[in-house]
């Protein structure tokens, strides 16, 4: 192909500006996203998940009004977990319920909504939900 005087580009990019670009004729561009399987989670896995919030639900104590509102948060944190994006409002506002109405149960609240198969579902949400989840739930919470 011989060059021609349109042939020629003179691309100037200012300083905060990332990513890709192309610049030419016929230009093909391809994307190839690795790894993103990794993060699907499995029917398996969440029935696994799930099998974990009954196992924290068997703690209650037995005749409790408490209880009652214990359950009844328990299933919300299930729902937020699970749901196609993670609801982490939610998520936050029933750890902070049992640190204050049962604490003796919050460490195992917590521990569902840290649990990996929670992190992955959160991650799989999206990058800006992960570093949110990262944000209230992480190491330095």
């Amino acid at each position: 192909m011989t060059e021609s005087p349109a042939d020629r580009y003179d691309i100037r990019v200012g300083g905060g500006v990332a990513g890709q670009f192309a610049v030419g004729r016929d230009n093909t561009v391809s994307r190839i996203d690795a790894g993103r399987d990794a993060n699907q989670v499995t029917a398996s896995e969440i029935a696994s998940l799930r099998v974990e919030f009954e196992r924290v639900r068997a703690m209650l104590p037995a005749d409790d009004t408490v209880a009652d509102h214990a359950r009844e948060h328990l299933d919300e944190l299930e729902e937020a977990v699970t749901n196609s994006e993670p609801d982490l409002t939610t998520m936050d506002y029933v750890r902070k319920w049992f640190v204050r109405k049962l604490p003796q149960l919050a460490g195992a609240v917590t521990g569902l909504i840290v649990h990996p198969i929670v992190g992955r579902l959160v991650q799989a949400a999206g990058d800006t939900l992960a570093t949110e989840f990262r944000h209230r739930f992480g190491p330095d919470e």
